[in-house]
């Protein structure tokens, strides 16, 4: 009987000192950054965890800057053995959070990924590193996960090289709906505003179509 009352105790003082569930911390999260209803209708239950190779980490809203983020990540999720999945990062703040007049700003998209293999899968937008225009303010950077329920895409729209800027505008709800993909099961953000790096990642956007 001790025993038991000294565990309750014990699982008390853990849960005080804040051990959230993950799935209710990206569900709190989405919604208090307002990622519910900006970019999805409604958050996914998981967490995506994403490594930059300057060693930074995404956790649900921190600040890094373009400087930090400006290398593909990697990026892995708990996937269901044999299932495919696609991938996205989108920006909801184009120009601005306050005036999003080109919501939103494609950053990546995976598709046909084996399991959470990024490098296995199909990249239809190549990974462009976040570039808020000067004096924007804070922007979020979301990236999604959405399980292929219907099993290997077939993808007939123009692929986006990283030197290609045509990307503005994207919908990422729309996105879903087209390829039948239902609503993310996982996902992750950041947030940046504007540093010395910004105009080289300008530099690279060189293709006009």
């Amino acid at each position: 009987m001790m025993e038991r009352t000294l565990f309750v105790v014990l699982t008390v003082i853990a849960l005080s000192f804040g051990q959230q569930d993950p799935a209710v911390a990206v569900r709190k999260s989405f919604t208090e950054n307002e990622i519910v209803p900006d970019v999805i209708k409604r958050a996914p239950g998981a967490l995506v965890k994403v490594t930059y190779p300057s060693g930074a980490e995404v956790n649900l809203g921190n600040e890094l800057t373009p400087t930090q983020v400006k290398d593909e990540p990697t990026v892995s999720w708990k996937a269901d053995p044999g299932a495919l999945y696609t991938l996205v990062m989108t920006d909801p703040d184009a120009p601005t959070r306050a005036t999003p007049k080109m919501r939103e700003w494609k950053h990546w998209v995976v598709i046909n990924v084996p399991g959470s293999d990024v490098a296995a899968g199909e990249t239809v937008a190549e990974y462009i590193g976040s570039a808020p225009p000067e004096n924007s303010g804070l922007h979020r950077y979301v990236f999604l996960v959405y399980k292929q329920s219907r099993g290997r895409m077939r993808w007939s729209e123009p692929k986006l090289s990283n030197r290609n800027p045509n990307r503005a505008k994207f919908r990422v709800n729309e996105f879903a709906e087209k390829y039948q993909l239902g609503s993310p099961v996982a996902g992750n953000f950041y947030q940046a505003t504007y540093d010395d790096y910004v105009p080289q990642v300008y530099a690279t956007l060189t293709e006009t179509k």
